[in-house]
């Protein structure tokens, strides 16, 4: 893959025509997006059919997780959308319910293991038990048992997830800054080189780069300096 294919930009976006100005701004310097809450609840969804029609690759990030019956339905309508990755909560009875409903379709689960948000004290205020290092390997071995395509980590875990899971499989990975950069809400970041070196297949990079004086510059800075680690 070239950096363009693996670099996925966050439209962490209020609405969809921001999005949409945001996308004709990156123009062919970027070809995946990323849709989650924010723009999703304000008609990214429909946002989502149109990048893929247009011929984009588009991450969907819900982060699902309810009873198996409901995450399978909801997979089987997310496959229809013709979207390239999908996230789900990296409970293993989920991710099952998952696989099952997306068998044959190209639709790419990624597993998620530890929101790059948190560190050990919000593990323990959640009442886990493991430090999120030990709780991602966890969950990436559990997600590699039951069938999914992709694990989303911080990029500090990505070397030791990719021996877990091997080189055939996604380890996306957000919480992405160049060097220099605020790192906001994100505990656990990196580099956008050392990402890639570390075994990352993606990259996710919301604010860096839409929230940019010159976002199509900024987004390729970053396809330059993958490409330096590739």
């Amino acid at each position: 893959m070239t950096p363009r294919d693996r670099l996925i930009v966050g439209l962490d976006i209020p609405t969809v025509a921001e999005a949409e100005a945001m996308v004709r701004t990156l123009g062919d310097s970027v070809s995946f997006y990323k849709i989650g809450y924010q723009l999703a609840f304000a008609g990214g969804i429909e946002l989502a059919r149109d990048l893929v029609r247009d011929g984009h690759h588009v991450f969907l990030d819900m982060k699902l997780l309810d009873i198996d019956n409901t995450v399978a339905k909801g997979v089987e309508n997310i496959v229809k959308m013709g979207v390239s990755m999908l996230t789900l909560h990296a409970y293993p009875k989920a991710m099952r319910a998952a696989v099952e409903a997306a068998k044959g379709s190209d639709l790419c689960l990624l597993a998620v293991t530890v929101l790059t948000s948190m560190d050990e004290s919000d593990l323990t205020d959640a009442g886990y038990e493991y430090d999120p290092h030990t709780l991602v390997l966890r969950r990436a071995e559990q997600a590699h048992a039951a069938g999914m395509g992709g694990i989303v980590c911080s990029a500090e875990e990505a070397a030791a997830v990719r021996k877990i899971v091997g080189p055939d499989i996604a380890v996306v990975t957000p919480g992405i800054r160049p060097a220099g950069a605020d790192a906001g809400d994100q505990k656990r970041v990196m580099t956008p080189s050392d990402a890639i070196r570390s075994g990352a297949s993606h990259l996710v990079v919301g604010r860096p780069i839409v929230k940019a004086s010159d976002p199509k510059a900024a987004a390729e800075a970053i396809l330059a300096e993958m490409q330096t680690a590739l």
